[in-house]
């Protein structure tokens, strides 16, 4: 039994990362449409790469991510595309959905790499829209409203102190 999840709508993230996933998502759609499910990973991954060049999106492959404990690095883990700068997209070409244990496992590279978003395409899946999982990183996400919270309080504060 799957409980339900606290969906964050689309709204509350940077309106420039939802931009980009969106491009990402439109550009695996075309591959998919193009090739179908059947093929490895590797094939999706080419021709995704071919799609994010078309669209002059940024990325870089096998992005190493250091994995830290008590402030000492203990591992590194390779994401596959590691987009504009800003989030990660790990590819699957299964047919199975994605379940809560490929969410856990993107959301602990999602805390390793500080970042707040995650996308999962598994091309396995018949319809797309399937195999298409976004994950965010609630401890970044609380981080940001909180230094959000914190530069209004201090907008509210500095213009208090002017408004006499």
């Amino acid at each position: 039994m799957t409980r339900p999840r606290k969906a964050t709508p689309l709204e509350d993230l940077d309106p420039e990362l939802t931009d980009v996933s969106r491009q990402v998502i439109g550009a695996a759609i075309d591959v998919h449409k193009a090739l179908g499910p059947g093929f490895d990973t590797d094939v999706y991954r080419k021709a995704l790469c071919i799609e994010l060049d078309d669209l002059e999106v940024p990325y870089e492959l096998d992005y190493a991510v250091d994995v830290t404990y008590e402030d000492e690095k203990v591992g590194e883990h390779h994401i596959d595309l590691y987009v504009n700068d800003r989030f990660v997209v790990e590819l699957m070409a299964e047919h199975r959905e994605i379940d809560g244990f490929d969410r856990t496992k993107l959301r602990a590279q999602l805390r390793a790499a500080d970042l707040e978003l995650g996308l999962m395409i598994n091309f396995g899946e018949r319809r797309l829209k399937d195999g298409l999982v976004r994950v965010l990183n609630p401890d970044k996400l609380n981080a940001m409203r909180d230094d959000d919270h914190h530069e209004e309080e201090h907008d509210h504060e500095y213009s208090e102190s002017y408004s006499d």
